[in-house]
């Protein structure tokens, strides 16, 4: 059989051994049992998250690629200039506000509405544009906050939110965890301000695999949000970004394997979402009860629980709200939902779910490293669907 063909447990059993580690060895480097290590080299635990990926390639001194089964990178919809020039822009500093050369803020109700688009570009996945307009919103935001601080320091917040979010979907998290700290610097002694930078904080944490820092990052922040328990006194932002907190903490708790505390989490979050109701965008959370039910199976899924993620799925699609979420949050949801078919070995559903996602939105399976990967291992698991080989072959990973 050819290495290429090898399912991806075997290529990490034998680089293992080129690397002459044990079992064992490898587990304490990653952090894991020697249990999981022993699952993943016989195909028992599917290996469906790039950031794990990621790891076992940076222990075993390899490209991802290698590990995915290629010798040379798949293609992606995205190129590495977007990504160039957003790196580029995060490392510009302008020191001095008063150098008559420098090109002049934009006012900020101009600055405001450019935000909102590129919000709006993030959630329907249409990330080589939203690539193209940040490194000019990033200076602009920059420029404006020096000129203005205390009117500018929210939007300033949401555009290193922006450039994080974006950058953690096209598996660039160590640049993601810089434009979220910046997010946080910017945010001073806000206390929502605070507790919405922490947001892609926690997403960016989760993306480099340090599950344990991002709970504890998400939960920090969480009474920065309200001055007490929720009530009828906080505002639905503050109560949108707290819940979203709360998911994000029961993310990473899903990460860490601690179910009980991903049911707590999850469960407050519910709490909080029954009292901002549905159909809400509030701080660019999109949070509201469908959402937290999407969230439960994303749990599932990470805590290895597929079957209980394939039937609240079925539950949570049914729901009026779910076609009202943006065509990203929908996609996401869809590629995760196949990673739960592919852990239970249904690979005409995990492909159908991976159609319609692409569907729905295509930059969300065709820009992500993440969805790659489950393309690629549904695609190599047996006789693929049409539309997922199409995929497949586009995406150089069949």
């Amino acid at each position: 059989m050819n290495v290429d063909e090898l399912p991806i447990g075997r290529r990490v059993a034998q680089w293992r051994l080129r690397r002459r580690m044990t079992q064992q060895m490898l587990a304490d480097r990653l952090g894991r049992s020697k249990s999981w290590v022993d699952k993943v080299e016989r195909g028992v635990r599917a290996l469906d998250r790039f950031s794990v990926i990621q790891d076992l390639a940076s222990v075993l001194r390899v490209d991802p690629v290698v590990l995915l089964g290629r010798t040379t990178p798949p293609p992606t919809a995205v190129g590495t200039e977007g990504v160039d020039s957003v790196r580029a822009a995060l490392a510009c500093y302008d020191f001095d506000p008063h150098d008559p050369g420098r090109r002049s803020a934009p006012p900020v109700a101009e600055l405001r509405q450019r935000v909102g688009h590129a919000w709006l570009t993030y959630q329907h996945a249409n990330y080589p544009q939203l690539l193209r307009m940040v490194p000019g919103l990033l200076v602009d935001a920059q420029r404006a906050h020096a000129a203005q601080p205390e009117c500018v320091a929210g939007l300033l917040v949401q555009v290193y939110r922006v450039t994080s979010s974006v950058l953690v979907k096209l598996g660039e998290a160590d640049l993601a965890w810089l434009a979220a700290d910046r997010a946080v610097t910017a945010a001073g002694g806000d206390r929502l301000l605070a507790a919405v930078a922490a947001i892609p904080l926690a997403q960016a944490l989760r993306a480099l695999g340090r599950d344990r820092l991002a709970m504890a990052a998400a939960l920090a922040a969480v009474p920065r949000t309200t001055s007490s328990a929720p009530s009828g006194e906080d505002t639905p932002g503050e109560l949108s970004v707290l819940g979203t907190l709360l998911l994000q903490a029961a993310m990473a708790a899903a990460g860490c394997g601690d179910r009980r505390t991903v049911r707590e989490l999850i469960n407050r979050a519910g709490e909080i979402a029954e009292l901002v109701g549905e159909g809400h965008d509030h701080q660019w959370t999109c949070f509201g009860p469908t959402t937290v039910e999407l969230a439960r199976v994303v749990a599932a899924v990470d805590l290895g629980d597929a079957a209980d993620a394939i039937t609240r799925h079925g539950k949570a699609v049914r729901r009026h709200h779910w076609r009202r979420l943006s065509a990203g949050h929908r996609a996401a949801h869809l590629i995760d939902v196949a990673r739960a078919y592919l852990q239970v070995g249904d690979l005409t559903a995990a492909g159908r779910a991976l159609v319609d996602a692409d569907r729905t939105a295509p930059a969300e399976t065709r820009s992500r490293p993440a969805a790659r990967t489950v393309i690629a291992a549904v695609a190599r698991g047996g006789p693929a669907a049409a539309g997922v080989a199409h995929l497949a072959t586009a995406l150089g990973v069949a």
